[in-house]
């Protein structure tokens, strides 16, 4: 199954950063359990029509082979999301069970917010992948389980490329170059309707950067991991993508930025190459009516075993600490994550599952994009190394932070050098407070 056609916004992990300073005191109370015994736990999450829809179904089978505990749903849209539980936890009203970002694993579990889920018993973790599970875990602590894994990568519109009459590049071999000419001859045939391609100013596109730089956003232990010269070169490149016209205007970039899926230059037919997680394919090729080839991350050399790569989580389940039925929750999320039933209803719309005989279980079903999918991340393997650091207390908003530096850039308001200069003195003041 995919999610159908949503905003691009939804899609775009970065928006509505937490007030951070009301998570101070961060707990919540959650549900209760009645006098016949029975269990209520609040479960929250984001998502859209199709995906509530599909996490009630879920609830409803759970519900069904667990008649002592009742699940109240609370569920949410991205954009207000994180304000929202922000408020309620520190009201010490957070949900029971929820659905959490890696951008606040840190953020919630580090303030004491999160439930420990490695201590508990109900909680099976033995066929899960090893560094999805890693990924959920912050000093020392197992604050989140993945739904599932994904990989940002180049999504190529075929329909737009033979408009063009130019060729898919081997994505095993190319390199930024390549990327850069290709993005080029597109826009070119394009004759200022059509663009090669759309900028990467999400946190993966620097992490990725840094990657193939030998260097990480962040380290294990939090603190900022690269060299302000390799940040400036991330904004050389994407300054060359504009001067070169591979890229649109910076104002035609803005208003882009604001468009629906529907109404986005990529949705539109309108772009030849753009950046987005594999689980989106779906959607993608619903709304061009276009065949999406994905394709690997150009690297500097075009060794694609240095092109710094990830297996990202989409997203986890995680568990408030302050629940009044920690057990049942666990429970709950243990059903989420190792129930062949739960895994034939949620399918890959989280991402593939982390959970192999869960993987097995579904690719008989799984639709033609959903396997192309997860054949992907099959092939991509061999030359994934590890995951990033999971970022630290402090780091919630800092994609923001890079777009708004991308686009000092393209404006021409900051120089690729000024502008990492100033991301790295903001971003590392951010950690510096969140530490006070």
């Amino acid at each position: 199954m995919t999610i159908p056609v949503v905003s691009r916004r939804s899609f775009q992990l970065g928006a509505a950063a937490v007030a951070l300073s009301i998570l101070a005191t961060g707990c919540g109370a959650a549900g209760g359990s009645g006098d016949n015994g029975q269990v209520t736990l609040r479960f929250t999450w984001w998502g859209n029509e199709y995906l509530n829809g599909q996490t009630n179904k879920v609830i409803a089978a759970f519900e069904a082979s667990h008649p002592n505990i009742k699940i109240k749903t609370e569920p949410g849209e991205w954009s207000s999301y994180w304000d929202k539980l922000a408020t309620k936890t520190a009201a010490n009203d957070a949900p029971d069970v929820i659905q959490m970002d890696q951008k606040y694993i840190a953020e919630y579990g580090g303030r004491g917010a999160l439930l420990d889920l490695s201590k508990q018993s109900g909680i099976d973790t033995s066929k899960l992948d090893k560094e999805a599970l890693a990924s959920g875990q912050y000093s020392g602590a197992q604050y989140g389980l993945s739904t599932g894994q994904n990989a940002y990568v180049i999504m190529a519109n075929t329909k737009v490329f033979e408009a063009a009459g130019v060729p898919l590049p081997d994505d095993k071999t190319w390199t930024w170059k390549d990327f850069t000419d290709t993005a080029a001859k597109i826009s070119a045939a394009g004759d200022g309707k059509n663009y090669g391609a759309a900028y990467g100013s999400n946190e993966a596109d620097l992490i990725i950067w840094l990657r193939q730089h030998g260097e990480n956003l962040y380290s294990g232990d939090g603190k900022l991991d690269f060299q302000t010269a390799t940040a400036a070169s991330f904004w050389e490149r994407l300054k060359e993508q504009r001067d070169s016209k591979a890229s649109p205007p910076a104002n035609v970039a803005t208003e882009d930025a604001g468009a629906s899926l529907e109404q986005s230059l990529f949705g539109t037919n309108r772009v030849g190459m753009a950046w987005w997680w594999t689980n989106q394919l779906g959607s993608l090729e619903a709304t061009t009516g276009s065949s999406i080839k994905m394709l690997r991350a150009p690297s500097v050399d075009g060794a694609s075993a240095k092109n710094g790569m990830y297996y990202k989580p989409t997203m986890f389940w995680s568990a408030s600490s302050r629940s009044k039925h920690p057990k049942e929750a666990a429970e709950f999320i243990n059903y989420l994550t190792n129930s062949p039933e739960a895994g034939t209803i949620l399918m890959t719309d989280r991402g593939v599952p982390t959970n192999s005989d869960i993987v097995a279980a579904i690719t008989p079903s799984l639709k033609p994009a959903d396997t192309t999918v997860v054949n992907f991340l099959k092939d991509i393997a061999p030359d994934i190394k590890d995951a990033p650091p999971v970022p630290p207390v402090g780091a919630g908003s800092v994609q923001n932070v890079i777009k708004r530096y991308t686009d000092e850039v393209l404006y021409d308001r900051l120089t690729p050098q000024a502008a990492a200069e100033a991301f790295t003195k903001e971003v590392q003041g951010m950690l510096d407070s969140a530490r006070k």
